[in-house]
């Protein structure tokens, strides 16, 4: 079974949206087991949006069209699916309820254009709508294949719209794709995230296990670089059934472990300041920040974990010298460096009450400072009687020197709790 995603909106083509959709898709038709071999993006053109649709069916069993499904003259799937497959629009009655139904229980007048979300083509079946107002669409094409013989194919339409995409993806097409492909067998994935490594490095240290898997099929291993959130080691077992499936993937999780050690942090959607909020309390420390050129990075990352209050006593922003100097109580001097890094840390512990204390101090460009170039970031760290501090020199431009520094200094502070929690 091959599927391809087409996007439809100029947007897309002027660079005002960036489709991050069809990536979304794709990772999901992936780790499905369907192939995905193309992906196009058209703008808002009856033509030029049949046309693609065409050239889609020619040479994939499945096309997830994304967008172009709302009420505005510029909204053309539904019309567009209706050529392809050579059937008129019929508007739905049930449709038009549910649609004047969830603009009446949110209290807003329903403009009449709405109702052109009500009409399908001919024959296609329709997907429920549960977080928004355009239904999806399962249109099957009859398609001559290349001995003349008909051949069924099939169409979806979904959103653009990402939470309703989304939804509709998970609920109805993956499931109805696996169905058509005849696939009654299990697909489970599992991604790993790591930290400390680059994508080249982690390839190398796996190159046995993944000469190992190839010989015996039992699971895959796919690499993404996903920048400031590390590198992703997917693996992706099949099976008869689900559990199988699942214990496939939890061994091979067992053996990436040992042999990639601390540089995993999470899995799946775990990100790295869940990892540090849940060894703080497992150890039953509270944690200090104090930030200079990530600006409130660190603070803004840790309180968007669940459950983060019991932990993290506060954060303070020391953007300017004068409030590391009296606030922080660093000495006078140059504050990109490591003593102004660690004076920092005991300072944001001694002002927040804290047990441990974060401090992160450096260049982000695009000037020096100090006598250090851009990208050279000190991180101070208090921990019990310890007082250290950590060089990384990072690369890129403003932002992303901000971002790796935030990271970076949350991934030192873990390192020194996992090595806490070892020792007992």
């Amino acid at each position: 079974m091959r599927c391809e995603v087409v996007a439809v909106g100029t947007e897309l083509l002027l660079g005002q949206i960036v489709d991050t959709n069809s990536s979304w898709i794709g990772d999901r038709l992936a780790s499905a087991g369907i192939d995905s071999f193309f992906q196009t993006k058209v703008g808002d053109n009856i033509e030029r949006l049949t046309a693609a649709l065409r050239q889609a069916l020619a040479r994939s069993d499945a096309v997830v069209v994304c967008g172009g499904l709302g009420p505005t003259q510029d909204d053309l799937t539904r019309s567009a699916l209706a050529r392809v497959m050579g059937v008129e629009l019929v508007r739905d009655p049930d449709l038009v309820e549910l649609i004047r139904a969830m603009f009446s229980s949110r209290n807003r007048r329903m403009p009449a254009n709405n109702l052109a979300q009500a009409d399908v083509p001919e024959g296609a079946s329709i997907i429920e709508q549960t977080r928004g107002t355009a239904p999806g669409l399962i249109c099957p094409v009859r398609w001559e294949g290349p001995d003349g013989e008909p051949v069924e194919k099939v169409l979806y339409a979904v959103p653009g719209v990402p939470y309703e995409m989304q939804d509709m993806l998970e609920r109805a097409v993956l499931p109805d794709l696996r169905r058509r492909a005849g696939d009654t067998g299990a697909i489970v994935s599992r991604t790993l995230r790591t930290w400390g490594d680059s994508e080249s490095g982690l390839a190398e240290r796996l190159t046995p296990r993944i000469d190992e898997l190839d010989r015996t099929g039992t699971a895959t291993l796919a690499f993404l670089a996903s920048g400031i959130e590390g590198i992703k080691v997917r693996v992706t077992a099949k099976a008869a059934t689900e559990q199988e499936a699942l214990a496939t993937v939890e061994a091979e999780e067992a053996v990436l472990r040992d042999l990639l050690g601390d540089l995993v942090f999470g899995v799946d959607d775990e990100t790295m300041e869940h990892a540090v909020v849940s060894l703080l309390g497992t150890a039953g420390h509270t944690l200090g920040v104090a930030e200079s050129l990530t600006g409130g990075l660190i603070g803004a990352r840790l309180t968007n974990v669940p459950g983060a209050s019991r932990v993290f006593r506060g954060g303070i922003v020391s953007y300017a010298s004068e409030v590391k100097f009296e606030l922080l109580g660093v000495p006078e001097g140059p504050v990109v460096s490591a003593p102004a890094a660690e004076a920092m840390a005991v300072g944001a512990r001694r002002v927040l009450g804290a047990d441990v204390g974060l401090a992160v101090t450096g260049v982000a460009g695009p000037d020096w400072q100090d006598g250090e170039r851009p990208g050279t970031v000190y991180v101070g760290l208090a921990f019990g009687d310890e007082v250290t501090s950590q060089l990384v020199v990072l690369p890129g431009d403003r932002e992303r020197v901000r971002q790796f520094a935030t990271i970076s200094a949350v991934d030192l502070l873990r390192h020194r709790l996992l090595a806490e929690q070892r020792a007992g």
